[in-house]
């Protein structure tokens, strides 16, 4: 018998197929490693089944899908949709009352099963604390993701101006953080994307052991995300997207890939291209914000990086040099970074914060070099690839300069190219990763007989809080 694994994924919109990435600010780069992960999982001969359990919406304005109890998204893994709350979708600020009916309705459905899972996985602030609960009462293992955490957050939200009590409203964020201690306090393992985050994220909290965590970089799918061969076949799509915005479509562009929300900074970008005559000259600036059918449907904080964008295109006069497509497919992401690359453009990342960045390393995997943010994630995934540059985001000055210089050499391009090129295929692809996951769960469960734990990196000399 193989391993039966859950995970947990409570808040955005889950689905097996086209995933709606960037619809909200709650299903972005973690709903896609959450569904990557899983795939991947029941795919390894070591695992009979995965399940992976979200919440149940009943809403005329989102796809009936999300209504189905139950979605197989392969062969040993499937979707469980489980109600709790109004039936309508909710942002996952507002889940906070509601999550303690998944846990009794999880546990009475565990205790119906014959066996139980050999581990639970929650992933994020809500997921943790419904993983806490059921674990202690079923005495299941218990593995912690938290993707974002709140404390970090808050602390970016301070510098940026707003006041405690704004975020307080606006995030919940006090139920976040005290979540994240519980699912600290009952976890026996904690999984990190970067060695960055343990150190200087997870350490802020009193419940955090570092010497129960463990860094495993996320993967990145190389049958998707690759360079550009001589059999790929030029996609019409991709030109109809932007040709309708760029007098010059075949500039070198700047290419952005994001949800539209304020930790992504997409308007500190607007603001450097626009500041900047190398930039317009030279570059033209893409940015895909995810879909919005219709301005009136989106939320407030989404409404709000929206108008900051439009104001600026309007001051600087970015017309013709700047796209950004009201929709686009899943599918097309690909062959996006494929067209940025073959047009020697960048990549670039300009959060505030990112405790990963899973477009950093498709960029990568596809040719394209990149210029981030300065944080957890893009420090790492530079220190492997070495396919770009680092950048103080918060610093217009700086941000403008780094992306006026990383133009400005077409040897050094084609050298961070290869370089991203190489690197994701040593270090980041999902083969690496799930093998990476399971021999450390059998090893610290004591499952099966485990593998070499040499490329699981642990955190070795950080001191708990």
């Amino acid at each position: 018998m193989g391993l039966k694994l859950l995970h947990l994924h409570l808040h955005g919109l889950i689905r097996s197929h086209d995933l709606e990435l960037g619809r909200d600010s709650d299903t972005g780069g973690q709903t896609l490693y959450v569904l990557e992960l899983v795939k991947e999982l029941a795919a390894s001969k070591e695992v009979q089944q995965v399940d992976l359990v979200t919440r149940l919406v009943q809403d005329r304005k989102i796809s009936a899908e999300y209504a189905q109890p139950r979605e197989q998204i392969s062969k040993g893994a499937q979707i469980l949709r489980i109600p709790f709350g109004p039936k309508r979708y909710l942002r996952k600020e507002l889940l906070w009352p509601y999550l303690d009916q998944l846990v009794d309705e999880l546990v009475t459905r565990l205790r119906q099963q014959k066996d139980l899972p050999d581990w639970i996985h929650a992933h994020y602030a809500d997921a943790g604390y419904v993983g806490a609960l059921v674990s202690t009462r079923l005495g299941i293992p218990f593995v912690f993701t938290g993707h974002s955490l709140g404390r970090e957050k808050k602390r970016r939200l301070l510098q940026s101006g707003m006041d405690h009590l704004q975020i307080e409203n606006n995030y919940s964020i006090s139920r976040r953080i005290e979540a994240e201690e519980l699912a600290l306090s009952k976890s026996n393992l904690v999984i990190t994307s970067t060695l960055q985050e343990s150190k200087e994220q997870y350490d802020r909290y009193r419940n955090f052991v570092s010497s129960q965590a463990r860094v495993i970089p996320p993967g990145v799918d190389l049958r998707r995300f690759h360079p550009s061969s001589q059999s790929d076949v030029a996609d019409d799509q991709i030109k109809d997207l932007f040709d309708p915005f760029l007098r010059e479509p075949a500039l070198p562009p700047l290419l952005s890939i994001s949800r539209a929300v304020r930790r992504k900074n997409i308007p500190a970008l607007v603001e450097a291209f626009g500041r900047s005559n190398i930039l317009r000259e030279r570059h033209n600036l893409v940015l895909m914000l995810g879909v919005r059918n219709d301005m009136r449907s989106l939320d407030k904080q989404q409404k709000d990086v929206f108008q900051q964008i439009f104001e600026l295109v309007d001051k600087y006069n970015l017309y013709g040099k700047i796209a950004y497509p009201k929709c686009h497919r899943r599918d097309q992401i690909a062959n996006i970074y494929r067209w940025a690359a073959d047009l020697k453009g960048l990549f670039v990342n300009p959060a505030l914060t990112e405790p990963f960045g899973l477009t950093l390393l498709e960029a990568a995997a596809s040719g394209l070099p990149m210029i981030a943010t300065d944080d957890g994630g893009p420090s790492e995934i530079l220190s492997r690839c070495r396919n770009g540059l680092l950048v103080d985001a918060t610093d217009l000055g700086i941000l403008q300069n780094t992306l006026e210089y990383a133009g400005s050499n077409q040897r050094q391009w084609k050298r961070w190219s290869e370089n991203g090129i190489q690197g994701i295929n040593q270090h980041f692809s999902w083969n690496s990763h799930v093998r990476k996951y399971l021999s450390l769960m059998n090893n610290q469960f004591n499952l099966t007989e485990s593998q070499s734990l040499a490329e699981v990196i642990p955190l070795s000399g950080i001191k708990a809080s």
